[in-house]
């Protein structure tokens, strides 16, 4: 009979030839094959990984999981890096955590202002709203579709307690101004890097700057799990905060199949409880459970490996697609890195100006009909979307340029998984059609 170690080496064997059989991607056909903005890259290595944990039969939290946020903290540049199951999640747990009593006079309350922008992502802003607080939305600058800090003054009042900003597009928006801000008027800052894992700031990650920030391991981003997401934090009280939060609200820090890591489990005496109540069960937050599993924790460990690689390639499918667009910058307004960084790419944002001879809607049911997929800008201006209508708001100056992104802003994908004989399909499909569109107004 086979030992257990050695079936385990059977199943990884027959995971790659699985692999070769069933799961690698068939050759690009222009025109038939669709070029996606995002995707899953991966090999029969994420597969291994995957029946690795999952032969543990450990369906919570475990051993890869402790693994990946080690690695992961390591890698960004952090003390901690707490998983959970997605980036919004995450949002969720960021901002839950600001409002802990733990904080004293910090501690966010309901009716708090909080910075943000309009031209988002909803669960940037939403965890803020589902708390209480009050978003206070400032415009964005065409080109980055970050904030536009000239209004970062204006927006403080006596009520301003936090900023919560994403890096759009993976595109660093202007640290020095908005931690300048904050240190100068005591705010926190939450960073969503969700779009960003691989972005620097004067060489710096993107995640490192504020008090906390948020990673989505969504198919869609740098890494996948396939759903998961990690709050990154330098601060040791917040961590427990945050792992409090995302564990049912306990107050007890001790990792799954563990007890008594801190020493008195039955010596505490908290809140009103009898003095010993067993600390795995009392509960310091209100809480939830957002916990990931080992084996999307044992695919995130697979996939860190590959991180600089996917960087590297999301970065030159960026570069191939503003050298082969840049001719077309008279009918669209072309991305732009922000000052002072490096993006790890998300996406290749394009608006559509006001006087080209075509709309935004045009032009992606055009690609559309190529198999060329586009996204629009997330929500464009949450104020006009219909969950939004009745929420308690401040807006500082006009969101002209957000209401521009609404009508005109589209992107394009640069994920590894697109190739170059893709990147120049999208190129030649674009100035085909600004040049059948513009021969058509000539005429």
């Amino acid at each position: 009979m086979s030992s257990p170690d050695e079936l385990r080496a059977r199943a990884r064997a027959l995971a790659a030839e699985y692999y070769d059989a069933a799961l690698r991607q068939p050759a690009f056909v222009p025109g038939e094959s669709w070029v996606p903005v995002s995707g899953r890259v991966f090999d029969a290595t994420e597969l291994q990984y995957l029946i690795d944990a999952s032969l543990d039969f450990w369906l919570t939290t475990g051993r890869f999981a402790s693994q990946f946020e080690r690695e992961f903290a390591r890698t960004v540049g952090v003390r901690h890096a707490i998983l959970c199951n997605s980036g919004s999640s995450a949002n969720l747990l960021a901002t839950s955590a600001l409002t802990s009593w733990k904080l004293g006079d910090r501690q966010l309350q309901p009716g708090d202002e909080i910075i943000t922008v309009a031209a988002g992502f909803p669960t940037t802003v939403n965890p803020a709203i589902q708390h209480g607080l009050v978003p206070v939305f400032l415009d964005v600058d065409l080109g980055t579709y970050d904030i536009d800090v000239t209004g970062l003054e204006e927006a403080i009042s006596p009520r301003t307690r936090a900023i919560i900003l994403a890096h759009t597009l993976g595109n660093p928006f202007n640290v020095d101004a908005v931690m300048a801000l904050a240190k100068r008027h005591g705010l926190w800052v939450i960073e969503d890097s969700c779009d960003a894992l691989g972005s620097t700031y004067r060489g710096k990650h993107a995640g490192t700057f504020g008090d906390l920030a948020t990673v989505s391991f969504y198919p869609a981003h740098h890494i996948t799990m396939g759903e998961g997401g990690c709050v990154l934090t330098n601060a040791p009280k917040m961590k427990t905060i945050l792992e409090s939060f995302r564990d049912w609200g306990r107050d007890c820090w001790c990792e799954p199949g563990k007890e008594n890591t801190c020493g008195k489990r039955f010596d505490w005496q908290l809140g009103e409880l009898p003095h010993g109540y067993d600390h795995k069960y009392i509960y310091s937050h209100i809480g939830y459970n957002l916990k990931a599993t080992d084996m999307q924790a044992a695919v995130g460990v697979a996939q860190l490996k590959k991180l600089p690689q996917f960087i590297e390639r999301r970065r030159h499918n960026w570069r191939r697609l503003y050298e082969g667009l840049s001719e077309l910058s008279h009918v669209f307004v072309m991305p732009r890195a922000t000052e002072h960084s490096d993006p790890s790419w998300f996406g290749f944002a394009l608006t559509v100006r006001p006087d080209a001879p075509f709309t935004r809607r045009e032009l992606v049911q055009w690609l559309d009909a190529r198999r060329i997929a586009t996204r629009q800008l997330f929500a464009g201006n949450l104020l006009r979307q219909p969950a939004y209508r009745d929420l308690p708001h401040r807006v500082v100056g006009d969101l002209t340029n957000t209401d521009v992104v609404m009508q005109g802003t589209f992107w394009l994908g640069v994920y590894p998984g697109i190739s170059d004989v893709m990147v120049d399909y999208v190129v030649d499909s674009l100035r085909l059609f600004c040049a059948q569109t513009l021969d058509g107004v000539a005429r």
